[in-house]
């Protein structure tokens, strides 16, 4: 199971557009409300229904933890010990993480950017600690994958998407979505 986790001020797209395309690719996923109510809101006021409560997610079996950007929602998933400990020992069985726009600053937090690639939102590089600031819209270096922002949320699912079944495999994805045309 791959793991979106909704914290409430998430960004609405970061979160979606990946769901909706890892859904598309056929790989199994679930959005994941660390806030302890099944309706989490967004950072435009947007009420979602999360598939589960993270003290129901079977987080140690999971294939990846995916976060998120927007605020306060990157800085409220920060602020979940509970979260923190699992992204923790997720990275220490080798697993992958991936976020977007913000919430990277929760993986640097943690330390576990050291000698990583990333990118992040303009502003946020600072919280990266022991990253190699990109600035790419999309960075994918071991068990990370990053997104810079709103806009990369896309090319961040798709991205997420060829971690698990290869470029080939979601190539005909990013052309039923049209998504081709739009990048060239």
């Amino acid at each position: 199971m791959i793991y979106v986790f909704l914290a409430t001020g998430f960004e609405d797209i970061e979160a979606l557009a990946p769901v909706d395309i890892l859904r598309r690719a056929g790989l199994p996923v679930e959005t994941v409300s660390i806030t302890g109510e099944d309706i989490v809101e967004s950072a435009h006021g947007v009420g979602f229904v999360a598939d589960r409560q993270l003290r129901d997610a079977d987080i140690d079996h999971a294939q990846m933890l995916v976060l998120p950007g927007g605020l306060p929602g990157a800085t409220n998933l920060d602020a979940c010990e509970p979260l923190r400990r699992a992204i923790v020992a997720h990275f220490e069985a080798g697993k992958p993480l991936a976020a977007i726009c913000a919430a990277p600053l929760v993986y640097g937090h943690l330390g576990l950017l050291k000698g990583v690639r990333a990118t992040c939102y303009p502003g946020f590089e600072s919280h990266l600690e022991g990253a190699t600031y990109t600035a790419a819209i999309v960075e994918q270096d071991g068990q990370f994958i990053t997104g810079k922002g709103p806009a990369a949320a896309f090319e961040f699912g798709y991205t997420i998407a060829e971690y698990f079944l290869g470029k080939d495999a979601v190539q005909p994805l990013r052309q039923g979505m049209i998504y081709s045309e739009l990048i060239g």
